[in-house]
């Protein structure tokens, strides 16, 4: 593998998004980020103290130590932890995670007294060097690796960093990492991947290890040696083996099958080699191996977090036989979604006369372990109570406590043979408004001497969103049903479609303030409708889904248009656009009480109230004490600040935490900066609240 170098001329080094903090070698450092960062696909996991395969540059933004523009952080490595915690902050959804081997801390880019940082910085894979001046000598390394026979390549590791810093490359050291992947048998087979094949030194002194099977360097040296090199800064010394003593603790059983895959993958996962981090499956380079083993064996497919509830019919109508199929049915429905942590979770509850849960969201996090739990379900007979069932689901499945994540959208998958025995509308519309996604999967249907008993003809219709289908599978046979396994895990595992506001799940009240005084002008005043209206049109408008209403105030208020009036997008579009300017003074505080009495007072129940402020200057009467009655009343508030706004009242408007729901722009034409994330945190925010 050729190694690339990049210069650095700056004092501070340069790192991309993408770089994770295990990654580098470096136990202490200084880098700068560069703008843009904040994107969901530069994952975080932990709070305060993050996982070391965490973006180093969205974890700083999620501390709160930069924003998106960028800037210096101060990164310092420390041991892992047996669990770190998500959270939502400043923008960034982090995720939380059991264990990791290492950890690190961000703080604001200013060296420590006393200590040195490096201007270069070291990683462990050849993507970057540290040394500009060794790049010749080390194309030619890395060329001498491809073409020697291994027999000539005594004692130097494996691993391409290797090859990147020379000065390791001497000594293979009997280190605590050798001992701890060596506890896992080293697999007979010797067959490779052609496109990741590892060069295979001869065994020396130094690297063998007494062991029934040939020990193979492994790729972990490179790690242990980097840290206890005299690169180190002594001052990080007990932070370094505060770490190595994790890595050593870390129990390597949950990898045991590893064995069965070629030997450069279970050489990798035994050693827990920092650039190829299973966590990291999924959002490989190109440099990396196919992820898709791995998979069901660690943290599921991570491409499709979701938290799944199978309702599965338990009636006596559905006989023992199609029990049996329905159960083949959620087994091979567990396999294809790849069950894991960092992935999808399921959960299975009966239904019958009563609805009961078999095995909740955190009860099993793989595949595996999810089907052989699926074979032990006993039919419990009964009537088939569906609606029943979604109301149970509704209060009682999706909470903490059960494994229920937050984050995660919510899916409820229905299946039924044939009709329910009770009404379904009434329960569907109340668990979709609760962020819910349902999906009904139809087997056969009512026989003709059955026709008679059935209660809601279309109750299909009635218990989905209407969208062309999207969330409704009919199967004429249970015999047939295996053919809609594939079909199903797309349309559960389209996240994007289920998390936000594309569907009807994120019913909500939004309600616009809108500051229309003098010092804002007529041409601003239609930029602030723009505004209004490209966050509007991305919900899904009706009586049952997102309810639009609006604002606007001087001195005086004045109701533009109510929560009821429209229940139609192209409708709340063409009110917004017809609003006039009123021109006056700025009384905030009044605006916020009149919204409170006039708009929100007439929310529904179960629908979320938001309240989304937008102003240019400093209000003429107090804001604190009427937002937090809008508060104490369950308004979530969102205030943007315009040119002239006090971000002391923009702050006290909003909603805690202050900084995911305060917004500034220095002049109107910059509103529409703040569309996508103002979206994306109303639609977090949703699925992160407990159900009504």
């Amino acid at each position: 593998m050729k190694a690339t170098v990049v210069a650095t001329f700056f004092d501070v080094p340069q790192i991309d998004c993408d770089v994770k903090a295990g990654k580098i070698i470096n136990p202490e450092f200084i880098a700068k980020c560069p703008p843009g960062c904040q994107d969901v696909k530069y994952r975080v996991y932990g709070t305060d103290i993050y996982a070391s395969f965490s973006s180093v540059c969205n974890a700083a933004i999620h501390s709160g130590i930069i924003d998106n523009t960028g800037g210096k952080v101060l990164i310092q490595k420390v041991a892992g932890h047996s669990g770190y915690r998500g959270s939502f902050s400043n923008g960034v959804r982090s995720l939380s995670l059991p264990r990791w081997r290492e950890s690190f801390l961000v703080s604001e880019g200013k060296p420590r007294k006393g200590v040195t940082y490096p201007s270069n910085l070291e990683y462990t894979s050849s993507k970057s060097t540290a040394v500009k001046s060794e790049s010749k000598k080390t194309e030619q390394d890395v060329k001498g690796m491809k073409s020697a026979d291994t027999a000539n390549t005594s004692g130097k590791a494996s691993h391409e960093g290797d090859a990147v810093h020379k000065e390791y490359q001497t000594t293979a050291v009997l280190t605590p990492t050798t001992q701890m992947a060596t506890t896992t048998p080293t697999p007979t087979t010797t067959t490779t991947d052609p496109s990741t094949t590892v060069p295979q030194p001869t065994t020396t002194a130094a690297a063998t290890r007494t062991t029934s099977a040939p020990a193979k360097p492994r790729p972990g040296l490179q790690r242990v040696r980097d840290m206890g090199s005299s690169s180190v800064h002594p001052a990080y010394a007990s932070v370094v083996a505060a770490a190595a003593s994790a890595q050593r603790q870390e129990p390597v059983v949950t990898f045991q099958r590893a064995a069965s895959f070629p030997v450069h993958l279970a050489m990798e996962i035994d050693s827990w080699k920092p650039g190829l981090s299973i966590f990291d499956t999924g959002f490989s380079s190109k440099e990396e191996f196919n992820p898709k083993p791995l998979e069901s064996i660690s943290q599921g497919n991570q491409n499709c977090k979701i938290d799944l509830s199978f309702l599965m019919d338990g009636s006596w109508s559905i006989g023992k036989r199609r029990f049996q199929l329905q159960k083949r049915f959620l087994g091979n429905v567990a396999q294809a979604l790849g069950i894991g942590s960092a992935g999808p979770l399921m959960g299975i509850v009966q239904y019958g006369d009563d609805p009961s849960t078999e095995f909740n969201l955190k009860t099993y996090v793989s595949s595996k372990d999810l089907r052989n739990a699926i074979e032990k379900i006993q039919q419990k007979g009964g009537l088939s109570n569906v609606g029943k069932a979604l109301s149970f689901v509704n209060k009682s499945f999706f909470l903490d406590a059960n494994g229920n994540r937050g984050g995660a959208p919510n899916v409820v998958v229905v299946l039924v043979d044939g009709w329910p025995t009770d009404r379904v509308e009434e329960a569907s519309r109340l668990a979709r408004e609760s962020g819910i996604n349902i999906f009904f999967v139809t087997v056969e249907a009512a026989a003709q001497s059955e026709k008679q008993n059935v209660i809601e003809p279309n109750f299909v219709d009635k218990a989905v969103c209407r969208t062309s289908g999207f969330y409704s599978i009919n199967v004429p046979s249970w015999f047939s049903l295996h053919k809609v396994v594939q079909p199903l895990v797309k349309r559960v595992c389209d996240t994007d479609r289920l998390a936000c506001s594309k569907t009807c799940l994120n019913a909500a009240d939004i309600g616009f303030v809108i500051d229309g005084s003098s010092s804002v002008g007529t041409g601003n005043f239609r930029t602030v409708l723009q505004f209004v209206a490209n966050i509007s049109k991305e919900f899904e408008i009706s009586d049952t889904d997102t309810r639009i209403g609006a604002v606007q105030y001087t001195y005086e208020q004045r109701l533009e248009f109510s929560f009821d009036k429209y229940s139609t997008k192209q409708d709340v579009l063409n009110a917004i656009k017809r609003i006039s300017y009123w021109s006056g003074g700025t009384s905030t505080g009044a605006a916020i009480s009149y919204a409170s009495e006039q708009l929100f007072s007439n929310s529904k129940p179960n629908k979320r109230k938001i309240m989304i402020l937008i102003t240019d200057g400093r209000s003429y009467d107090d804001v604190s004490v009427p937002a937090m009655a809008a508060h104490q009343n369950g308004v979530i508030a969102y205030s943007i600040g315009v040119a002239w706004a006090a971000p002391d009242e923009l702050e006290a408007i909003a909603s805690d935490p202050a900084k995911e729901h305060s917004f500034f722009v220095d002049e109107f034409d910059n509103l529409y900066r703040y569309v996508n994330q103002l979206i994306q945190n109303i639609c977090t925010e949703f699925n992160s609240q407990p159900r009504n």
